[in-house]
């Protein structure tokens, strides 16, 4: 897997979030007399396009555009644009039976407009950050590279209603990868017509999901959602019209909320232990993950041998009190992991056993200090070091993020105590800088980040692999590669198998503490009672108002 996303997504997660922070509890009436559905959203930020190849998130409008499938609740997919369709028994052939579906200016939507949607994506000129997920369709990968022809990717459209996808292996968590609208149909003519107008603006733009924007220019800081009435299934969308409006501070979101104007407002750190125990305080968790990034291939020959030794890392791991850092020196009510893979991503197929707690491994992220102490004396008899100062990378624009100067004083503090003859340095740089550092390996010790794209946990488990784009500390273990190929390969169509090579991995990863995990994010919003029907996501296509409404 091509990912593009390790120090900067914890960007990505924050725009994810623009989704939900709402305003507008007051329902305006409608010409025909009866209350109009009316739901005004707060966002962090402007949503910065809306052109779905080029996207670097779907939070918001993964509800104006859609794919073969929806996300629906606890990550299962549910109907979109697909009426049926048809695996072959190796796995390798997906045949899509489309809906009668239209775009919102009444166009027909069909098998064509999915082929070319695909090319347009995985062309390289389109510079789209997201095509690395096409890994696995025929030609895809190649095809972004350079290497060969947009019209060779794995996808045909025999008639104007069937849509044949062609893999080059068997894609375990395709169904679900199928629910992004990165994966949805584009209209060619539109786009043609509009040339460089395209997706400039919200009326240069067609919609195939619930919902279709208007009023957005590209730069304003306003914008709505208004419902479709061409969507095929528009007899369940309840609301009218979603507005939005950019509000990047806590304090004036809390102000808005607290005065009627906003039905969600999400709270800063500082404000959650104020409003965790008020019945219209709420929790949404999220997919990504806070964790240590560790230089294997470290220019200095005494940090590496610490570096590199597993009981180091055991000790490092041992040392912290995750359940202090997160209820305490957070105080945000994140979630202590239990290895890599996040808490409520994905659930095992035959029992539904959560992979969170498959994963659990004794004695490698538990909080031991004896233990911890034992390891780091084998780490400094097994490497001959016993003084060592190591730097802890982190990036945090301005100062902007309170949390990530909490963390990285908390682990210097704890880390320096427990761990005689260690001393961390801390270098907090701009989080551009810091992702540069760490690609280029100019690190000791990261803090670092990743958010799922999907529900699977391969999404998590594919980054460690040896010479992954984004393994930026270049970690290797050979058992734990293979255990990774055969979940993608020779045990990709066997969902029992597959679940117990992925578990093995991660139990192999904690074990050898390749990372470190820390801990993982959860919003806290304060929302109205009144608000009804949102579907939350941890990962993909987070947000889905296709059945909110105002009770």
């Amino acid at each position: 897997m091509k990912n593009k996303r390790l120090i900067i997504s914890g960007l990505l997660v924050a725009a994810l979030a623009i989704g939900l922070t709402a305003c507008g509890s007051k329902q305006a009436t409608s010409n025909s007399g009866k209350s109009a559905q009316v739901l005004n959203l707060s966002a962090a930020s402007q949503l910065n396009t809306i052109d779905i190849a080029t996207a670097t998130g779907y939070g918001q409008t993964g509800n104006a555009f859609e794919s073969f499938y929806r996300l629906g609740k606890n990550g299962k997919v549910t109907p979109g644009l697909a009426q049926s369709v048809k695996k072959s028994a190796d796995g390798l052939t997906y045949t899509f039976t489309l809906r009668d579906a239209k775009w919102s200016n009444g166009d027909s939507i069909t098998a064509q407009d999915f082929v070319y949607s695909w090319r347009r994506t995985v062309t390289p000129s389109t510079k789209s950050e997201y095509a690395y997920l096409f890994d696995g369709i025929k030609n895809a990968d190649a095809i972004n590279q350079g290497k060969m022809n947009p019209d060779q990717i794995g996808i045909a459209a025999p008639d104007k209603k069937t849509v044949v996808v062609t893999l080059e292996k068997p894609i375990p968590y395709f169904k679900v990868l199928m629910a992004y609208p990165l994966f949805g149909p584009q209209n060619q003519k539109v786009i043609e017509k509009y040339g460089k107008k395209y997706a400039t603006n919200s009326k240069y733009m067609v919609y195939s999901g619930p919902f279709k924007i208007t009023g957005w220019k590209g730069t304003n800081n306003t914008w709505q959602f208004v419902k479709n009435k061409q969507y095929w299934d528009a007899d369940k969308v309840k609301l009218d019209k979603i507005s939005y409006t950019v509000v990047s501070n806590a304090q004036t979101s809390l102000d808005l909320y607290q005065n009627g104007k906003l039905d969600l407002s999400q709270l800063s750190q500082e404000q959650v232990p104020t409003y965790q125990d008020d019945k219209e305080y709420t929790q949404y968790p999220y997919s990504y993950v806070s964790y240590l990034s560790y230089n294997f291939a470290s220019k200095d020959a005494t940090k590496k041998k610490i570096l590199t030794n597993q009981n180091a890392r055991l000790a490092f791991s041992l040392a912290l009190d995750r359940e202090q850092l997160t209820k305490k020196v957070l105080g945000s009510g994140s979630l202590v992991p239990t290895g890599f893979v996040s808490t409520d991503l994905a659930k095992n197929p035959t029992t539904g056993e959560d992979f969170s707690k498959a994963q659990k491994t004794a004695n490698t992220m538990d909080y031991n200090l004896k233990l911890a102490k034992s390891k780091w004396a084998d780490a400094q008899r097994e490497t001959g070091v016993k003084k060592v100062t190591l730097t802890l990378l982190a990036g945090n624009d301005n100062g902007d993020d309170p949390s990530t100067n909490i963390v990285v004083q908390y682990l210097k503090g704890q880390l320096e105590k427990e761990l005689s003859g260690l001393t961390i340095k801390i270098r907090t740089v701009p989080t551009t800088v810091a992702s540069t550092e760490r690609r280029d390996g100019n690190f000791d010790i990261a803090l670092a980040g990743w958010g799922a794209d999907f529900n699977d946990p391969i999404s998590f488990l594919q980054i460690p692999e040896t010479g992954t784009s984004y393994n930026y500390g270049q970690y290797s273990n050979p058992e734990y590669d293979a255990l990774v190929e055969k979940a993608s390969n020779a045990d990709a169509n066997n969902e029992k198998q597959r679940w117990q090579d992925l578990v093995a991995a991660s139990q192999l990863l904690s074990k050898d503490q390749g990372v470190t995990p820390l801990y993982q994010s959860v919003y806290s919003y304060m929302q109205n009672k009144d608000v009804k029907g949102i579907i939350h996501n941890t990962a993909g296509t987070q947000w889905n108002y296709k059945y909110a409404y105002i009770k």
